[in-house]
């Protein structure tokens, strides 16, 4: 495992792990499989976890993955405070406090202000008191290393970086992302101050592996030395020297074998012309197909009239990328073969989604033209049928 440097020196290893997407299990988190895989980082010298007080139940199974393994000292932590949710400080501080119970833990390595989308709102926290309430933490030592999420355009990214005197940062940077949210530019303002910055969406939830357009899958597949899609993705982030830390959201051995072994072989400065060259070939391709950039993450949820937002663009995009039957298929089994129907037709044009979409995606609209493309005869018609016969009743 290769590591980069946090402000004070210490190691921060290049390959995160993101424990939002651990398996789950019915309504659970599968803790004994993320336990196997949790290990299994360990030992290939991941010291880099991060989860978040929103994510359900992911913050109290980190907490006992790492009390059944007992190795709080040889990792670093990383969890948010969802300051949105927040009115007072009293909040916060019960909030924390609950974080900690969670983790399992007395103190957080890396603590973020999750989502922090504008210097309007980090003056709002610290009205409330918010920059007394860090220098207290940090002199008790609950919290060593202050930070904050971000998903947003690059000139309101480098403003927030001004703002304070921050440990570190997390965007959201992958290839397709280089111009887009902090993009390249606020990654190279942000190092240019000596602030570490944690790598987020990588693969922008696994769309650059999963939902690949056949041609730029393709090429990846064609390609010397014929590297994985998500190899591809990691190395072209791996040799920015600017990059910290970059998570992957693993849930299986074998993922995490493959992230280790490409963390370990690539150097900053690795990509040749020829490799960039190739990726922007593979971006070309992708650009002509994907129709909404959704990364999945899940901010929009959950919607009041329980539409699945992030599996309905997910399927829209297949639409494109991977051919109408098959999408349409998909989407059916993933919205009306459930107790309570998920599809896109069923939007009242509310906009709560909007209002949290970190991508800035116009939701309701992109909605109503997924329903045009998805929901054919057929699938009115099995819907009919299964509200009819009560299959899911």
């Amino acid at each position: 495992m290769q590591y980069r440097k946090n402000r004070s020196g210490e190691d921060i290893s290049l390959l995160g792990y993101g424990c939002m997407r651990f398996t789950r299990k019915g309504n659970s988190i599968d803790i004994d499989k993320a336990e196997q895989e949790v290990r299994l980082a360990l030992e290939g010298g991941v010291n880099y976890f991060d989860t978040a007080y929103i994510y359900p139940g992911n913050e109290a199974a980190v907490g006992e993955i790492f009390r059944r393994i007992g190795c709080r000292n040889q990792i670093q932590i990383a969890t948010k405070l969802p300051h949105y949710l927040i009115k007072s400080m009293d909040g916060i501080e019960k909030m924390f406090e609950e974080q900690l119970r969670r983790l399992q833990t007395d103190y957080i390595d890396y603590y973020l202000m999750h989502m922090l989308t504008d210097v309007e709102t980090w003056e709002k926290l610290k009205k409330l008191g918010i920059e007394q309430w860090i220098d207290d933490k940090k002199k008790t030592g609950k919290i060593r290393h202050i930070g904050f999420s971000y998903h947003g355009h690059t000139d309101m990214f480098c403003r927030l970086i001004d703002a304070y005197d921050w440990d570190f940062t997390q965007i959201q940077y992958n290839y397709m992302d280089e111009h887009s949210q902090a993009g390249r530019r606020g990654l190279q303002y942000a190092a240019g101050k000596g602030i570490p910055v944690i790598i987020m969406e990588g693969l922008r939830g696994g769309k650059l592996v999963d939902l690949l357009p056949a041609n730029a899958r393709k090429l990846i597949e064609t390609h010397d030395p014929g590297r994985s899609a998500a190899e591809w993705a990691f190395r072209w982030l791996y040799s920015q020297p600017e990059v910290t830390c970059v998570l992957s959201g693993m849930n299986s051995g074998e993922m995490v074998s493959e992230n280790l072994r490409i963390a370990d072989e690539t150097k900053a400065g690795d990509f040749t012309k020829e490799d960039f060259e190739f990726i922007a070939s593979v971006k070309s391709e992708i650009q002509k197909t994907v129709k909404v950039g959704c990364t999945g993450c899940g901010y929009c949820m959950p919607c009041p009239q329980g539409i699945d937002i992030p599996e309905t663009f997910r399927c829209y995009n297949n639409y494109y990328a991977e051919g109408k039957s098959a999408a349409r298929k998909e989407y059916m089994q993933c919205t009306i073969f459930r107790k309570r129907p998920s599809n896109a037709s069923g939007c009242i044009s509310c906009g709560k989604c909007e209002a949290h979409c970190p991508q800035h995606i116009p939701i309701r609209k992109e909605l109503k033209e997924a329903a045009d493309k998805l929901e054919d005869i057929r699938f009115s018609l099995a819907k009919k049928a299964i509200s009819l016969f009560k299959l899911w009743g």
